[in-house]
């Protein structure tokens, strides 16, 4: 094989039609905000007394309302941001839940119990950004 055409094919970088990259995430959207709902959103509402004292013991200001904030985060805003309806709005709302989990509850935890909030964080940050994209429920309004 010509070396020039070898290290065009590893470094040039994979250049996917718009239409693969929406599906794409597309895909990621809907996988995030269910599995965010999913397996720890509707885990929290309704909000539990043991929950509360979890967020007041992380150091939580107003357990209640941050134990609440948390779960509604959680569920309401990974279902919007799998229907890609209200995206940037519910990403946002993630992300600061997420930072909030990452950066004050798993503060002093070693990294690998802190990872899965920061994964969550940075994936809402990029829909924060991009919005729902060309298959979601955002696209079919702001026609």
């Amino acid at each position: 094989m010509n070396p020039f055409l070898m290290k065009e094919k590893i470094f040039s970088g994979l250049l996917l039609p718009s239409f693969v990259a929406e599906i794409s995430l597309t895909a990621l959207r809907i996988f995030t905000g269910l599995s965010m709902a999913l397996a720890h959103g509707f885990k929290k509402v309704p909000v539990t007394e043991a929950f509360i004292d979890y967020v007041a013991k992380a150091g939580f200001p107003l357990p209640v309302l941050s134990a609440w904030a948390a779960g509604l985060s959680e569920s309401v805003g990974g279902i919007l941001l799998a229907l890609g309806f209200a995206t940037r709005p519910a990403a946002i709302l993630i992300f600061l839940t997420m930072a909030g989990a990452a950066l004050v509850a798993h503060a002093n935890d070693p990294f690998q119990k802190a990872e899965m909030a920061y994964l969550y964080g940075f994936i809402s940050l990029v829909f924060a950004a991009l919005g729902g994209g060309q298959f979601s429920i955002d696209r079919l309004i702001r026609r």
